[in-house]
């Protein structure tokens, strides 16, 4: 089959590997495609393997286990099937090798995310008895999501259809419109017999009819691109802040993502956007004075100012790009829990170091695994399903589109009850909602040639927003009438924001997905703004479940620096359901209408609201009272 040997070197040797190339690689492939049989038979072939390392998997004939030289686990071994992500490595005189080896089981195929979230190459495995299957398509896709370049497919046991030409044609016709569907220029397709070896790294006498190279001297020769210059912009998510004994500045640890590191680099620290310099690095390495992507390293800046785990330090300098302070996020996701994902749901999103909460806004598209089209606006997503979605944060994070940073345009989703990693992500676009700045480049505040102060001495007003929020049938509206009334016969201008109401106009193209209800609430917040802005006391009564909605709120009027009055409607449940005026707890307890808040959707109650008080019983008039006092204490309205 073969007639010569590759040369092959030792990789712990300190004086090699100064001038090769990098590689890094991910395996994938469905179960029983051999996969295993091919990594070993690359380490055996290249000389990779430890001689008690290979003694331990030869049996008395001297035949070789091929397969156990990489299933490392127990269980692997005994279930026949790779369950978990093992890294390989090996070298030849050309290039230093990391091989990620992912399992193949669809069971397993989040671990396809790690292996290939690095990789220059993906290595498919095909069966040729087989062709091309689900799993094969799914890995392929996961390849081109998460930014791998270039995609090899290995149309494994070759040997086993008589080393046909005519069935390898088929396959790489339909590795051809795989290519196609998925929008990259190519697979490569090499015939191998990994149990014999043929083509993986001696070229096989087996296969005269073929050309092309052994997947060895594809791997050997396929070329590296240079990163795209915005993956050279300094990102350093800190990991670590600490205060050595020996010093008083504080030392901030992390692994540089992207760019370079100098002391006197001007520097911005995200979110906040405090500036300063760095005026120590330390990369364990005395001689270096420049660290680099992806080098561990350790700063001290200049100023004392608040820096955290979690927030990432850019370049300050001029014209530097810095990463979108992103509260909603469109990304491709895996999903991969049992438990099906839908619009509404709350997940953990860990990005870097720092983890956040975050609310689907909505589903938006849906991969089919084995025609790769995209359906738009599925129900849900279930265990191994590719969609695109659409993210809301209850704090911002610096990110980057993925496909500019392969590691803050990365993340995954976390199940807050359960801890679990539930799906694996990356980010299309980051959008910054910032409240009281503009959501667009090209739109900008303009403010009122007529300044406020002016506006209000004249009408003798001033504006304020008084937010209620309580469960359905609470009785946050019958309190909101009352407040209203009691304002406007006192000669003041107010008006309410009614929740239904709103639903007729300005949310009539919203449902009420947790999404839409969170853009609901993002509108009445601006509404009631400017009304505040004009000098009317605005009365917003919402639901307004979830805390980070209702903060929303808060600070687009403390941005404008004016007054935001909260009052929490505290009515049990119980009480709620007892009055249901329009029969939503009933139909509810039906099942006739789901996410209902207070059932089978989570309120959030205020943790620290201005007002809080329970309407079972209560004297309305008394309770608007209670909101009027508040209003007089901040001094909108005179006593």
């Amino acid at each position: 089959m073969t007639t010569t040997s590759p040369q092959t070197v030792d990789p712990s040797d300190p004086t090699v590997g100064a001038t090769r190339q990098f590689l890094r690689i991910a395996t994938a492939g469905s179960v029983d495609d051999g996969k295993s049989t091919l990594i070993g038979r690359i380490l055996h072939d290249t000389g990779s393997l430890p001689t008690d390392h290979l003694e331990a998997v030869t049996d008395g004939d001297g035949d070789v286990d091929l397969a156990a030289l990489s299933d490392g686990l127990r269980a692997e071994r005994e279930q026949g099937i790779t369950i978990d992500v093992a890294y390989r490595f090996f070298s030849t005189p050309t290039r230093s090798y990391v091989l990620a080896d992912t399992p193949g089981h669809e069971r397993y195929t989040r671990n396809m995310f790690t292996g290939a979230s690095n990789a220059h190459v993906a290595v498919l495995l095909v069966d040729a008895r087989h062709g091309l299957l689900r799993q094969t398509r799914r890995h392929a896709r996961i390849a081109t999501l998460v930014g791998v370049p270039h995609v090899v497919a290995a149309i494994n046991k070759i040997d086993l259809v008589d080393f046909s030409q005519h069935r390898f044609d088929e396959i790489r016709a339909d590795l051809a419109e795989l290519a196609v569907q998925l929008g990259i220029d190519e697979i490569v397709a090499v015939p191998v017999a990994a149990k014999h070896g043929d083509n993986v790294v001696h070229r096989s006498t087996n296969t005269p009819w073929y050309d092309g190279p052994t997947l060895l001297d594809y791997l050997e020769t396929v070329e590296l691109h240079a990163p795209a210059p915005v993956t050279e912009e300094l990102r350093l998510p800190i990991q670590w802040v600490s205060r050595p004994s020996e010093s008083h500045r504080r030392t901030y640890t992390g692994r540089l993502a992207s760019g370079t590191l100098q002391v006197g680099d001007e520097i911005v620290v995200l979110p906040s956007g405090s500036r300063s310099s760095v005026t120590a690095l330390d990369t364990l390495d005395e001689t270096r004075k420049v660290a680099v992507a992806p080098l561990s390293v350790a700063i001290q800046i200049a100023d004392d100012i608040d820096i955290g785990r979690g927030d990432i330090v850019v370049s300050g300098a001029e014209g530097a790009h810095v990463p979108v302070l992103a509260r909603e996020i469109d990304a491709h996701v895996c999903w991969l829990s049992t438990s099906p994902l839908r619009a509404g749901d709350r997940v953990a999103l860990k990005h870097g170091p720092s983890t956040v909460r975050a609310t689907v806004q909505s589903l938006e598209r849906r991969l089919d695994p084995d025609t790769l089209i995209e359906h738009v606006g599925p129900s849900e997503l279930v265990l191994n399903d590719i969609g695109t979605i659409t993210l809301r944060t209850s704090s911002v994070v610096p990110a980057d589109p993925y496909d500019q940073n392969r590691d803050t345009g990365a993340f995954i989703l976390i199940d807050e009850a359960s801890n679990d990693t539930v799906g694996a992500g990356t980010i299309l676009e980051p959008r910054e909602v910032v409240p009281g700045k503009a959501t667009r480049n090209d739109i900008k505040w303009h403010p009122s040639s007529l300044a406020r102060a002016e506006r209000w001495a004249h009408t003798g007003q001033r504006g304020a927003t008084v937010w209620l929020t309580g469960l359905p049938a609470s009785g946050k509206s019958t309190v909101a009438v009352a407040l209203e009334r009691a304002i406007v016969s006192r000669g003041r201008v107010a008006y309410l924001l009614d929740g239904d109401n709103i639903r007729h106009g300005i949310s009539d193209d919203l449902g009420f997905s947790a999404g839409d209800r969170a853009e609901n609430i993002r509108r009445v917040g601006h509404v009631a703004r400017l009304f505040a802005d004009a000098g009317v006391i605005s009365i917003a009564s919402m639901v307004s479940p979830l805390r980070s909605d209702r903060e929303i709120a808060r600070e687009l009027h403390r941005a404008a620096d004016l007054e935001f009055i909260e009052v929490h409607i505290s009515t049990p449940v119980s009480e709620c359901e007892r009055r249901d005026p329009k029969g939503l707890y009933e139909r509810a307890r039906r099942g006739e209408l789901r996410g209902l808040t207070g059932i089978d959707a989570p309120y959030e109650s205020p943790e620290q609201p201005d007002l809080r008080f329970d309407t079972t019983g209560a004297d309305i008039d008394r309770l608007a009272s209670l909101i009027l006092g508040a209003l007089m204490d901040r001094g909108i309205m005179d006593g």
